[in-house]
């Protein structure tokens, strides 16, 4: 992902969060003095992964340019509960009014990080790398790809435009294994990578013999997953899909394969439990 998408992707999030929100004015911030100043504090409420701060300063930044941010804590450290990660100081209103969004962000963010996190550590030394899907929550699909990556994992496609992956429904619909390759490599632009889907061994067996570079592996066993490292004998990428959790992820890693995807990075994350309190 390019910072000018990342940019793009902001933009477009924090516009369609606080329209959501704000509607046609914010009546309970109405109460507060036009122009009060407030003093806030931003604190966690358990350990995490800190993720989605250009989001979280954006929403803010766009109700009062002049509001100030002060973070404690790095884009993507560690942290414990009860760590007062920024101070705030702006226009009151603006605060209450931006507070909900930039939460909403940040937890969800956090969230994705934090449990790419758990899975990057749990294989470490292994040589796999952990990986994303296009499992994500509606309209943020860049920003939870751009918290996978602060995790530490790496980033599958991002769309149906910009990779190919058979499925099952493809190769059926194709023809074959060896007819779905053969059509894709023939009509896929030089630098698009072509991934295939197979379900036995049998068929991991006709995706090499189709000259495939990257497989995925749906829902092997460890097995299966270990009988399939040893057929491919480095010919071509393994990544492992389907069923993994935190308590088998090194195990599947360990069975030799490259990458191992997982949709539950974003979309069965849990939201991190952040409160922003005003200063009296």
């Amino acid at each position: 992902m390019q910072d000018s998408e990342i940019t793009q992707a902001i933009q477009a999030n924090v516009q369609a969060a606080l329209t959501e929100d704000l509607g046609s004015g914010d009546l309970t911030a109405q109460l507060i003095p036009a122009e009060r100043i407030a003093h806030a504090t931003l604190i966690v409420r358990e350990d995490a992964v800190l993720c989605g701060q250009p989001w979280f300063t954006a929403c803010f930044n766009a109700l009062d340019p002049k509001i100030q941010i002060d973070w404690y804590v790095a884009e993507g450290a560690s942290f414990a509960v009860n760590t007062t990660l920024c101070a705030i100081t702006g226009n009151a209103r603006a605060i209450l009014s931006a507070e909900r969004p930039a939460l909403n962000f940040l937890q969800t963010l956090s969230g994705t990080a934090t449990i790419t996190r758990r899975y990057v550590q749990a294989i470490a030394g292994t040589g796999a790398v952990i990986m994303d899907t296009r499992k994500t929550l509606p309209g943020l699909r860049w920003a939870q790809k751009y918290a996978v990556k602060i995790g530490g994992g790496e980033n599958q496609r991002i769309g149906l435009f910009d990779g190919v992956l058979i499925k099952e429904n493809h190769i059926a619909a194709a023809g074959g294994i060896s007819a779905a390759l053969a059509t894709a490599q023939q009509q896929t632009t030089p630098g698009i990578s072509i991934q295939i889907e197979v379900e036995s061994l049998a068929e991991l067996d006709q995706a090499l013999a189709a000259g495939a570079q990257l497989i995925l592996l749906d829902n092997f066993d460890l097995e299966q997953l270990r009988a399939a490292a040893q057929l491919t004998n480095k010919r071509a990428i393994l990544e492992a899909s389907g069923g993994i959790s935190l308590a088998n992820v090194r195990a599947i890693a360990e069975c030799g394969v490259d990458r191992i995807s997982i949709g539950g990075l974003t979309k069965h994350m849990q939201a991190i439990d952040f409160s922003l309190l005003i200063k009296t």
